[in-house]
């Protein structure tokens, strides 16, 4: 399968800017409800973007006056999978401090809710102050490493451990499954055990697509790997794709000229109300051209870009109308969309582990 050039979108309440809610107007709490969630994400499927990456979080947002919490990661893309038809859910998800059983049962949940249009992107968030949720120590760099390959690996086995035709509804003799097809998976790691087999159905994809960021990817068994866009990117996509990963992004922070009013003059109003703190990726301020152009040329170097929007209200129209077409008439993006995330990705769908071994 030819590797296509997605253009993915990373959705946190009102935006990246914290002072985002303040273009959308109103009281800032709507970014919480479910009117809200169905219209960003009905303008983003609209706009033409292959997937949503949904901001997921042991904790609230720690940095956005008004902004006092943000909607469960995993509920939103639940959520979405009925009230969208062609774009991709993929809800942040931590691998620390959780019970990876179930985070496997939520993400093929979703995965049969989206139709097969979902993913996961992996975090490994872990500070103390998510610990303590948790009533455990924030873990060091070795024992985080090796926390996020065992959750990855073990969701993975779980997904497995239904094979596809398990489900057989047969009334003649009362069996809703075949419990030859179901697996267990016997894993044990440092801090968990699991026997399984999951209490999900195989979801449509086989296995969901797994993001991850560069930092969390080494040893890792991910998909998609994400790298911050700016100089040294072609390095890192190398570095990325020498852990195994299929698809590498990168993540590029963006605000546009809208509605009569010019990017830096938007950037500073809106700095002036709370400062939009730089990152670890490159930031673009400017034009819909401008971006069309950086995207041009970073797909020199990467099979995607995701954007990183500092307003929902005003650039998902910006790449609606005026970067997204500009794009695909260039023919850099696919004008038929995939009915599911991997197969939008390039992936082919996954083979059953369990059903593989036992072929051989």
């Amino acid at each position: 399968m030819s590797r296509p050039f997605t253009v993915g979108i990373h959705i946190d309440g009102a935006g990246s800017h914290p002072a985002a809610w303040r273009d959308a107007g109103g009281d800032p709490l709507q970014f919480l409800g479910a009117a809200h969630a169905r219209s960003v994400l009905a303008r983003t499927e609209q706009a033409g973007l292959a997937y949503a990456t949904l901001a997921g979080s042991h904790l609230p947002p720690a940095t956005a006056p008004g902004l006092p919490a943000r909607i469960d990661a995993v509920q939103f893309a639940a959520f979405g999978g009925p009230a969208t038809g062609r774009l991709g859910l993929v809800p942040e998800v931590p691998v620390t401090y959780v019970e990876p059983f179930h985070t496997a049962t939520q993400l093929a949940s979703v995965d049969h809710a989206a139709t097969g249009r979902s993913g996961w992107l992996v975090s490994t968030e872990n500070s103390p102050e998510a610990a303590r949720q948790y009533g455990r120590e924030a873990l060091d760099a070795a024992a985080l490493a090796e926390e996020t390959a065992d959750v990855v690996r073990v969701v993975r086995r779980l997904l497995d451990s239904w094979e596809d035709d398990a489900v057989i509804r047969d009334l003649p003799t009362g069996r809703y499954i075949d419990r030859t097809k179901l697996h267990y998976v016997d894993f044990t790691g440092r801090e968990f055990t699991v026997k399984g087999p999951a209490i999900t159905p195989r979801p449509p994809q086989g296995q969901v697509p797994v993001f991850a960021h560069a930092d969390a990817a080494s040893g890792v068994d991910v998909d998609v790997v994400l790298v911050p866009a700016g100089e040294g990117l072609a390095e890192r996509a190398e570095a990325a794709r020498a852990t195994g990963a299929s698809v590498v992004v990168a993540d590029l922070e963006i605000l546009l000229d809208g509605r009569g009013e010019r990017a830096v003059a938007r950037a500073a109003r809106l700095d002036e109300l709370a400062p939009w703190e730089p990152g670890a990726t490159r930031r673009l301020v400017g034009t819909a051209a401008e971006l069309v152009d950086v995207i041009h040329e970073l797909a020199t170097h990467v099979d995607g870009v995701r954007l990183v929007p500092a307003s929902l209200a005003q650039d998902l129209d910006e790449l609606r109308f005026a970067v997204l077409p500009a794009l695909a008439d260039a023919g850099l993006l696919a004008t038929d969309p995939h009915p599911t995330l991997r197969g939008a990705l390039g992936l082919p769908r996954a083979e059953n582990a369990f059903a593989a071994a036992g072929r051989n």
